[in-house]
């Protein structure tokens, strides 16, 4: 079997420097909660990535949120 002559070089792990850790997560200030319709369903998301459940209130979804608002404030 005859080597790949088009092949590009790679150099050995040894050299190759380590990956960087993870730089620190910048803390978020504050929540932004709002409601999303999904078929006859809401719920509360948040923009720090927290989904409340699925509610067929939209009321409920609300309280859900501002509660997530609340526990995120202390």
């Amino acid at each position: 079997m005859e080597p790949h002559i088009d092949a590009t070089p790679v150099p050995p792990l040894d050299s190759v420097a380590p990956p960087r850790p993870p730089s620190q997560p910048q803390p978020q200030t504050s929540h932004s909660t709002s409601t999303a319709d999904r078929g006859s369903f809401c719920l509360a998301v948040c923009s720090c990535g927290w989904k409340g459940p699925a509610r067929r209130s939209r009321d409920l979804a609300r309280k859900d949120a501002a509660g997530h608002e609340a526990a995120g404030a202390v």
